[in-house]
């Protein structure tokens, strides 16, 4: 029988122990994450892991992009709860040190710390792979207590952790790192990763000696035929991160001081980096990329060539039905609802263009907002890579798009309205499947025309402006106040001195009341009998 369970028996008997790799590591990954030139105060998460100990919920699924510090915060918890280190110094600052759970838990479990990718790495396939996790475990549990091999040396990994928890009264919290390389490694050997899930049910499910599991991944929990043999699992992904969203990258009110502390322009911080967006956090940035930037001082696109990488690639040139079209629209700054309930949490299971998308939510490369159930590329460093996947693809009607577009800029700021007339009109041409027959199709083929502007302006929709709404005004970086402003009035089947004269009779550069530079106000009209486009640029005096 067990000896007795209860958290004052577990604090009694949790004296420290030598650190092992795999079984009560010590804490030296955090320590270095410490000791980094960057480290944003994370401990807080650890409040939410005491208060689910050893409950209902004590199972938790944590699964974002690469570069979001999941390994950071997997080797946070192993610091904080491992019995093979001491960790009072390095948390004694941390804001987790001020919670009333702080000192009843630290260090006083055993810990496991798995990184399942090594684990693949080094295996030939799946079996192998489990009966090389159960060897190591039993060897670090075997250096700490000899006389345990003998009795458990033939038996399964759950009997083995079982047997060490029924010796010693103290349960394990379990944290797993890339939970789900399986699935991204080993795309189609189903067998295999059914295999794999059940290994991971058997050992996790349903046990005594377990207090809490924590599990880090890119990939959500993998459905098996429309359920998942992990379902005690609460998960927290891109698409609903629920209460764990703060802890998923940099919010606002941490990198508004790193940027001044660093001596970088917060505006172009934000619009490379920023754009995540949840139910309970609406300004989410890219962690590694945000401490990249301030480091170098320079913002630059570093998400590099990975695996995830490729998926965006791959998938652009399979061009399932209505991937193009929504990939075009989404470069142009807007949204697009679709449905992520249909997802296979896998690499390779896709039925609609939905499927896909929903991936790349996963993957970081697109934005999601829960409340309107819509997809979005979030900021400038991802649709960077955006572009890089077209090209790969190939979709030249949208490469040749997005060079001319510089044309088109510059033409715009020379007042040559018969090229900016004609651009459009290639535009329009280059991406013909578009249903064309209102303003609002009109619109977005003008905001991809302009796709370079992005460069130089904050792009506004529908802005409340004078007497009514604009439809676009471009209105100039604080970097770039030397471009002209532009309100840019779109008609459908009228004319391009009626939209210039809508602009006037509005008063829609009251809009721009906090901009003291140059206004261009720009009416286009596409013509339905001549299938042309038409346009009208007139300069405005500051307002």
């Amino acid at each position: 029988m067990s000896k007795d369970k209860n958290d004052d028996s577990i604090n009694s008997r949790s004296a420290f122990v030598n650190s092992g790799t795999y079984l009560n590591p010590s804490n030296n990954g955090f320590a270095e994450s410490l000791r980094s030139k960057i480290y944003v105060d994370k401990s807080e998460l650890i409040s939410y892991t005491n208060s689910v100990l050893r409950t209902q919920q004590k199972f938790v699924c944590v699964s974002r992009p690469r570069r979001f510090g999941k390994t950071m915060a997997a080797q946070m918890l192993v610091a904080y709860y491992s019995r093979g280190c001491s960790s009072k110094k390095l948390f004694s600052n941390l804001a987790i040190a001020k919670d009333k759970s702080y000192t009843k838990h630290l260090n006083k479990y055993n810990v496991i710390f798995l990184n399942m990718q090594r684990f693949l790495s080094n295996s030939d396939d799946i079996e192998d792979m489990k009966a090389e996790i159960k060897d190591t475990l039993l060897d670090d549990i075997c250096d700490r207590y000899p006389d345990f091999y003998e009795k458990v040396k033939s038996r399964k990994a759950d009997y083995i952790l079982d047997s060490l928890y029924r010796l010693t009264g103290i349960p394990f919290v379990i944290v797993i790192d890339e939970w789900d390389c399986v699935f991204r490694v080993s795309k189609i050997d189903s067998s295999g990763q059914e295999k794999y899930l059940e290994f991971l049910r058997i050992i996790l499910k349903d046990q005594e000696y377990v207090a809490l599991v924590y599990m880090t991944g890119i990939l959500p929990i993998k459905k098996m035929g429309g359920h998942s043999e992990l379902n005690m699992f609460d998960e927290f992904t891109m698409t609903n991160p629920r209460e764990l969203a703060t802890f998923v990258g940099f919010t606002h009110d941490e990198v508004l001081p790193l940027c001044s502390g660093y001596g970088m322009d917060y505006e172009e911080i934000f619009r490379w980096y920023n754009g995540y967006k949840f139910a309970y956090v609406k300004s989410v940035y890219n962690p590694r990329s945000v401490v990249a930037a301030l480091l170098s001082k320079i913002c630059d696109n570093y998400w590099s060539s990975t695996e995830t990488f490729e998926a965006l690639s791959v998938y652009f040139k399979m061009n399932f039905d209505g991937l193009k079209d929504t990939i075009v629209q989404l470069l142009t700054s807007e949204k697009k609802n679709i449905n992520i309930g249909n997802f296979s949490n896998d690499m390779v299971t896709f039925k609609t263009y939905e499927d896909v998308l929903t991936l790349l939510i996963h993957l970081g490369y697109l934005g999601y907002d829960f409340n309107t159930q819509e997809v979005f590329i979030p900021n400038k460093e991802i649709s960077s890579e955006f572009e890089n996947a077209i090209r790969d693809a190939e979709w030249h009607e949208i490469i040749n798009v997005i060079r001319e577009s510089n044309n088109l800029l510059k033409a715009t700021w020379g007042r040559n309205s018969d090229i900016v007339a004609n651009i459009i009109d290639k535009t329009h041409n280059e991406t013909s499947h578009i249903q064309y027959n209102d303003e609002n199709a009109l619109s977005y083929v003008v905001s991809l025309a302009y796709y370079s502007a992005k460069e130089f302006y904050e792009l506004i929709r529908e802005m409340p402006a004078g007497k009514g709404f604009a439809d676009l005004i471009y209105k100039p970086r604080k970097n770039h106040l030397d471009k002209p402003a532009m309100i840019i009035e779109l008609k459908w089947n009228k004319s391009a001195s009626t939209a210039i004269d809508q602009i006037k009779n509005k008063n829609y550069p009251q809009a721009l009341s906090d901009y003291n530079g140059n206004i261009l106000l720009v009416g286009i009209n596409y013509n339905k009998k001549t299938k042309k486009h038409e346009c009208v640029i007139e300069n405005s005096q500051p307002v």
